[in-house]
């Protein structure tokens, strides 16, 4: 089990750096092998299949109580069957450890599907 699923993600309201693209290749090696990071290094995403749209409603609603209960939201992108889920921190316009915290916390949702 990955360390991050053990930890709880930390207000952030600016005034720190980003991760360097290097911390968030490491630390996304903690994650599903799906999640890839974006071009500059300031978003992690993944994508997500189900075999109904009542199935993809409720993936996202877990993520939705993922979210919620980690004060860290992420972009979510619905369709039939799909959700695409992108974190990034708003505050640092980039990533930082709460975004990895939460993907491996949606990981594990997307394991029990």
């Amino acid at each position: 089990m990955s360390d991050l699923l053990t930890k709880r993600c930390a207000p952030c309201e600016g005034g720190v750096e980003p991760l360097t693209e290097v911390a968030a290749q490491n630390m996304l090696g903690e994650l599903h092998p799906d999640w890839q990071l974006s071009d500059d290094a300031k978003w992690i995403s993944r994508e997500f299949e189900f075999p109904a749209f009542a199935r993809t409603i409720a993936f996202v609603n877990a993520v939705a109580w993922i979210a919620t209960t980690e004060g860290h939201h992420p972009r979510l992108i619905v369709d039939y069957g799909r959700c695409t889920v992108k974190f990034r921190t708003t505050a640092i316009d980039g990533l930082s450890e709460n975004d990895f915290i939460c993907a491996a916390k949606v990981d594990r949702v997307a394991a029990d599907q």
